[in-house]
């Protein structure tokens, strides 16, 4: 049993206890089937007490706080809703090392509801714990190259490799061809042409 003063209260609320016949169908309890649900065999306050790492549903004396009975909260199975009303349930409780089942009911539907968020926090702070420990187990990936192996990196296309050696005389000549004659040269040469062929000192003088 959990210490007190190492427990937080989760969840309190007043309950009525009943005692149950061996479950009729497999699907599940039926609070039909415990007989007048207004005579309970037992009346008080349920509690939720959790620490860290463990959680634990009490039924306790109202007014003294003496212990009725205990249900370990170590998996959803301890606590199992009926089939016919949201505000009864069926829990496990733990005495010496043996087992006994028993219902319980609450007037109100928000107190079994309060009930159900409170055993839902306990599991999802667990499944947190859990996810954390194993990423604190995990060692640390290595990124690093050993020894003897490369990394290929293909950026774009594949560009052609040139061998490293001096250029030919043709090779620079493709490299730097000079650039086509503008129309103001073209038009130039043919009139040097043109004056070359009507060059007066070869005709002579006309008489």
């Amino acid at each position: 049993m959990l210490d007190d003063s190492q427990c937080t209260v989760q969840f309190q609320s007043t309950v009525q206890v009943y005692r149950i016949p061996p479950r009729a169908s497999s699907k599940g309890h039926r609070a039909s089937d415990w007989g007048d649900l207004d005579k309970s065999l037992w009346s008080g306050r349920l509690r939720i007490l959790e620490t860290d790492t463990e959680c634990e549903i009490r039924l306790e004396d109202s007014n003294t706080g003496e212990l009725f009975a205990a249900c370990p909260y170590i998996s959803t199975h301890v606590v199992e809703p009926v089939l016919d009303s949201s505000r009864f349930f069926v829990i496990t409780v733990v005495d010496q090392g043996r087992r006994a089942y028993l219902g319980i009911g609450f007037q109100e539907k928000t107190d079994a509801f309060d009930l159900n968020v409170a055993l839902q926090d306990f599991r999802k702070r667990q499944l947190g714990v859990q996810e954390a420990k194993k990423k604190v187990a995990l060692p640390p990936k290595d990124y690093s190259l050993k020894e003897g192996e490369t990394i290929t990196v293909n950026i774009g296309q594949k560009q052609r490799t040139v061998a490293s050696r001096p250029a030919t005389a043709s090779e620079i000549d493709e490299i730097f061809i000079p650039p086509p004659p503008s129309v103001m040269d073209i038009n130039r040469t043919q009139s040097e042409a043109v004056n070359e062929a009507f060059d007066d000192d070869a005709w002579g003088d006309f008489q």
